[in-house]
């Protein structure tokens, strides 16, 4: 990290410098200093309010917040040094439940602005090691229609048979039918309060989707594949190219418009200005362990053990292919890493077009 670059951290809209401290210390002792205006400490505290209650006690105040348990060990840090030098720093006290009981974090101290003080840094760190947990769930389009798992299955037959003797292509690295599907956005969950969190925002989405489709499904054609690098000598991720039958931008509007609700709840980091839209059809991540799901993140595999095929061949001959036609009906909320009755991922929760 460069000195005079450092890395920014926006927490419900007021932006913090992260500070990296002696390398000698875990990772869970990093420390995080304000960046913002130059407000006094009592206002801070007023806006902290806003996402957080202060209450006055007896004794002074008292905040209480929600944090996974899992995150839990990032605020203590080694040996319970990173706890200790933000009670020191903010004069509050910090309690927080057993490792791996849900519950809150409670901070308590004399003053408002304190205890203020010691929520804007706890959020701060909650969110700095929120975006290294691996995600857990996924916004999906599922694709995995019979008609279009038909066509997969075709299209899978028809390339091992004419191109099977391409470098790195194989049978393990074809997706499996009963999983194709469009990923919208990732997430980390990291307990059942946010996984409920997740699916009362996605119906909350349900309204604007059926003003965008008018109350029914969406025609949509799976056509053509693309690949994901610039060499198509050396592919790792192959995928067929989804398109509303009408021609109009509505799935793109749908996805777009879902990524920024739950941008906005906080439960997903934006990566990309639009949604890309990608089914994916091969990738390389499956070699020969059946267990990796691609959701449109990183799979189990390292960067340095996934092996490119050569896609060169497979888009000369199938660059047009068509896959089949079908009709979307309901976004899901689906569960990484999971298989339910039908082959497809477990839905947490899901909204319907019509």
């Amino acid at each position: 990290m460069e000195v005079l670059r450092p890395v920014l951290i926006n927490v419900n809209g007021r932006i913090y410098r992260r500070n990296m401290l002696k390398e000698e210390h875990y990772e869970e002792e990093e420390d995080f200093s304000y960046m913002g205006p130059t407000e006094s400490e009592e206002l801070a505290a007023d806006e902290t309010c806003d996402t957080h209650v202060i209450e006055q006690t007896d004794k002074g105040y008292r905040c209480a917040i929600d944090v996974p348990s899992v995150l839990y060990k990032y605020i203590i840090g080694k040996k319970g040094e990173t706890r200790r030098r933000l009670e020191f720093d903010t004069k509050t006290s910090i309690s927080i439940p057993k490792q791996g009981v849900e519950g809150q974090i409670v901070i308590t101290g004399s003053h408002k602005a304190a205890v203020s003080s010691a929520v804007t840094r706890v959020e701060v760190l909650v969110d700095s090691f929120r975006r290294k947990q691996p995600f857990t769930h996924f916004l999906s389009f599922p694709l995995n229609d019979p008609k279009i798992q038909e066509g997969f299955l075709k299209f899978k037959d028809e390339v091992l048979q004419q191109c099977s003797q391409d470098h790195g292509l194989e049978g393990s690295i074809f997706q499996n039918p009963a999983k194709l599907h469009l990923t919208v956005g990732t997430m980390a969950l990291l307990n059942e309060m946010e996984v409920r969190k997740a699916c009362e925002h996605l119906q909350e989405c349900q309204n604007f989707i059926r003003d965008i489709t008018e109350g029914k499904p969406l025609p949509l054609e799976v056509t053509g594949i693309e690949y994901m690098n610039d060499d198509p000598a050396m592919v790792d991720v192959l995928y067929a190219k989804v398109n509303v039958k009408d021609g109009s931008d509505k799935l793109q509007v749908i996805a777009d418009r879902l990524v920024e609700h739950f941008v906005s709840t906080g439960l997903m980091v934006r990566e990309w200005d639009r949604v890309k839209l990608h089914g994916t059809v091969i990738n390389t991540v499956f070699r020969k362990d059946s267990t990796v799901e691609d959701a449109g993140g990183a799979g189990r595999h390292t960067v340095s053990e996934r092996e490119a095929f050569d896609a060169r061949r497979i888009l000369k001959k199938f660059g047009a292919y068509h896959f089949g036609e079908f009709e979307l009906s309901n976004a899901l909320l689906s569960q990484r890493y999971s298989t339910d009755c039908t082959g497809y991922y477990t839905s947490a929760g899901s909204i319907s077009f019509s």
